[in-house]
């Protein structure tokens, strides 16, 4: 199943494209003729980022966002519509993690985390891909996680969060089948792209996964957009990333999780 052809009346929306994996997917959307809609809260890379792709003759609209806010969601739709734009890809890319034992964390942090990591996911997907049902075309990509395929304590909160998109995604794309639309999860192990940062993670603590898994974001770009035009309902860039997913999907879990807690950067400062 392939991607909608590329239209001027036609649109990506690309949420959490100010930086990272968003910009990385933006950029090879452009490449491939596809015109974006991007929606973030920060203006300023953005509109850097509109600039540098429209010089590839696609149309780049900014729409800036907080995705966390669920009356600014409801408007996106019409705000994508009074641009004269059809929105046939959907890529629910924006997230966030926090980290931490749940015993200790902030309420409002891990609410917050929710809503922009699952909430946002639901209700994007409800809003526009009833429309491409209707015109026959369409693609979803929703980024999840490694994290998806097993419990994460350090990071409970994130880890369900992925497993939540990794489904939700999959349900989705048995729903679409024979409709002309399609579903893709994507699910990256670590990227660098300043994520670990805003989670609370130090340059010590990143450096110690091994190297051989980290991947680029145009490299996890690469994979996302090429498997999505591909129809595949889950795309994991990197092959020691997909051998670690299914080794954690399988893993025993009275087993996994106790490692998982002893090892995890979080957990381990307060010991």
């Amino acid at each position: 199943m392939a991607l909608p052809p590329p239209a001027p009346d036609r649109t990506a929306l690309v949420t959490g494209a100010s930086s990272g994996i968003g910009e990385a997917l933006a950029r090879d959307l452009a490449g491939r003729g596809h015109g974006l809609v991007l929606a973030a809260r920060r203006v300023g890379p953005m509109e850097a980022l509109r600039t540098e792709l429209s010089e590839s003759g696609v149309r780049v609209e900014v729409l800036p966002i907080d995705l966390a806010d669920r009356g600014a969601r409801a408007e996106l739709p019409g705000r994508i519509a009074e641009l004269g734009l059809t929105v046939d890809l959907l890529v629910n890319n924006a997230g966030l993690s926090t980290s931490g034992p749940v015993a200790s964390a902030d309420v409002d942090a891990e609410l917050h985390m929710i809503e922009v990591d699952v909430v946002t996911v639901v209700d994007l997907c409800t809003r526009f891909v009833p429309g491409m049902v209707e015109r026959g075309r369409g693609a979803v990509l929703n980024v999840a996680s490694t994290a998806a395929f097993q419990p994460l304590p350090g990071q409970a909160g994130y880890a369900a969060s992925k497993a939540f998109v990794l489904s939700y995604t999959r349900s989705l794309g048995g729903e679409l089948r024979g409709t002309g639309v399609s579903a893709t999860a994507l699910c990256p192990g670590p990227v660098q792209t300043g994520f670990g940062e805003a989670a609370g993670f130090s340059d010590d603590e990143q450096s110690a996964l091994p190297g051989f898994m980290w991947e680029s974001p145009e490299e996890v770009a690469r994979v996302a957009v090429d498997s999505l035009a591909a129809g595949h309902p889950v795309a994991i860039p990197g092959a020691a990333n997909r051998v670690a997913a299914m080794l954690a999907h399988v893993a025993p879990k009275q087993l996994l999780v106790p490692l998982l807690a002893s090892r995890h950067p979080a957990l381990r400062r307060g010991r």
